[in-house]
C-alpha cells in the first residue's frame, strides 16, 4: 500500500508571508484552491490512500470532497509532527511506502507524483527540494518509518545528511512543479509566468488587474526578481 500525507494547517491566518500584498480573506482563497489543485493531482495519480493531516474541520470536509481521507490532529503542532503522525500510522496500517507533500505546490502534476512513488525504494529514500533549493516538498520513504523527517529551510540538505547518517542513498529528484511552493510574493509571480491552467493560477489572475497589484505584473516583477537575485 502506498500512502500520501499532506499536512495542512488551519485555514485561517494561512500564508502570513503574503500579509503584504493580500488581505486576510484572499489568503483563505487561496490556501483553499492550492489544496484542492493538489489534491486533484492526487487523486489523478490514483496512488492508494490520501491522507489530509489537519485539525480544521472545513479542510477535512475538502480533503473528502476530492476523495482523500482526513487524519486528525488533536492540536496544531506544525508540519513536522503532522508528517510524523503521518508515518507512524502508514507504518501501523502495513504501508510498504510512505509519501509526503505539501498542500501549496498548485503546479504538481500526477506525472510528478507518480515519478516520486517510483523513485524510492527499500533503502533509497526519494526527496525533491523546494524551487530555493533549501526546502523539502517532496519526499518519499520504504518503509514509512525509515528515518525521521524535519522540515522547515534548510530542510532538504538536513533531510540527505539524515538519510546517509541512517545508512540509506537519498534520490534527489527536481520537478518544476512540486518544486514550486506559493509562501512569497515572488512565488505568485512565477507562478502566473508559468501556469494558467490550475484554479490556483487562474484566480491569483484575477487579482492582477487590481489597484496595488504591480507585484503580479510579470515583466517587472520578473525583473525585479532577478535584480535581487544577482
Amino acid at each position: 500500500m502506498i500512502v500520501v500525507a499532506v499536512p495542512i494547517k488551519d485555514l485561517a491566518g494561512a500564508k502570513q508571508r503574503l500579509a503584504s500584498v493580500l488581505t486576510l480573506g484572499e489568503r483563505d482563497q487561496l490556501a483553499r484552491a492550492m489544496l484542492r489543485d493538489v489534491l486533484r493531482a492526487l487523486a489523478a495519480a490514483e496512488l492508494d490512500r490520501v491522507w489530509v493531516v489537519t485539525r480544521d474541520p472545513a479542510v477535512a470536509a475538502m480533503a473528502r470532497g476530492l476523495g482523500a481521507e482526513p487524519l486528525v490532529e488533536a492540536e496544531n503542532r506544525g508540519h513536522t509532527a503532522a508528517v510524523a503522525l503521518a508515518q507512524a500510522e502508514a507504518s501501523r496500517r502495513g504501508a510498504r511506502l510512505f509519501l509526503t507533500v505539501p498542500g501549496d505546490v498548485p503546479r504538481v502534476t500526477a506525472d510528478e507524483l507518480r515519478q516520486l512513488a517510483g523513485a524510492a525504494g527499500e533503502g533509497v529514500p526519494a526527496f525533491v527540494p523546494s524551487r530555493s533549493g533549501l526546502g523539502t516538498n517532496g519526499v518519499a520513504l520504504a518503509p514509512p518509518g525509515a528515518m525521521g523527517l524535519t522540515f522547515g529551510e534548510p530542510s532538504f540538505q538536513r533531510h540527505l545528511e539524515t538519510a546517509r547518517r541512517h545508512g540509506l542513498a537519498p534520490r534527489v529528484l527536481p520537478l518544476p512543479g512540486l518544486g514550486l511552493d506559493i509562501d512569497a510574493p515572488e512565488d505568485l509571480t512565477a507562478l502566473l509566468a508559468e501556469d494558467s491552467t490550475t484554479e490556483t493560477a487562474r484566480l491569483v489572475s484575477t487579482w492582477r488587474t487590481q489597484p496595488g497589484r504591480a507585484f503580479l505584473d510579470p515583466p517587472s516583477a520578473q525583473a525585479g526578481f532577478a535584480d535581487r537575485a544577482r
